[in-house]
């Protein structure tokens, strides 16, 4: 059965007022923005915001949950027991560089991090109120460990570093310094050199 209507236009506001949150924090920040601006943003009235986020920082959390959602989207890639590893990190990791280079992502990291260096204590209160879910990277890693297919490394560790590689290249650069996005080749250079000096350090031999 369809959802109804109704629920479909509170839906609908609740993304409008989230992406114009996104939009009034990234060009004035967080804390000169009011909630009228964002009502406004939004096409929305005042009250309608309050509706569905009693205050900024339940809107920040909201933003913070969607970054979460596009990392978590990584579990759709699980690890595969008896199939080479080179392949599955590298689809696995390639669906991460996507993320990465994602202009929406990009966005809402800018937000993020501004407010967290701004404010640490809110952004981690927030991110604690998100729950402990392991991300996608370490929860393939812990399944390759547990299969016998790397040597012994602590995925969380692990997750960190080989995703660092991809950071440095194609995230810090965009996020910090305004750098354009890598083209379709830089990004394949940069996934390959990474899963090969990762599997080089931690994978088994043949």
């Amino acid at each position: 059965m369809d959802t109804p209507l109704p629920q479909r236009l509170t839906d609908r506001k609740r993304q409008a007022i989230v992406d114009a949150a996104i939009a009034a924090f990234r060009s004035h920040g967080f804390e000169t923005t009011s909630m009228d601006k964002i009502a406004a943003g939004a096409g929305v009235s005042k009250r309608t915001v309050y509706n569905h986020f009693p205050s900024k920082d339940e809107l920040f959390s909201a933003i913070l949950q969607r970054m979460w959602q596009s990392s978590a989207a990584l579990l759709d890639i699980p690890y595969r027991a008896g199939e080479a590893l080179r392949p599955q990190l590298l689809a696995l990791m390639g669906q991460k560089m996507a993320m990465l280079q994602d202009a929406d992502f990009l966005d809402l990291a800018r937000v993020a991090i501004a407010e967290a260096i701004h404010t640490p204590q809110r952004a981690q209160d927030m991110l604690a109120r998100l729950g402990n879910k392991e991300e996608g990277v370490t929860v393939w890693l812990r399944a390759a460990l547990a299969d016998g297919a790397l040597k012994p490394l602590d995925p969380v560790f692990a997750s960190h570093l080989l995703q660092g590689q991809l950071k440095s290249f194609a995230f810090w650069p965009q996020v910090a310094l305004g750098q354009p996005m890598l083209d379709a080749a830089a990004q394949q250079a940069v996934l390959e050199t990474a899963v090969d000096m990762f599997l080089g350090y931690y994978g088994k031999l043949p």
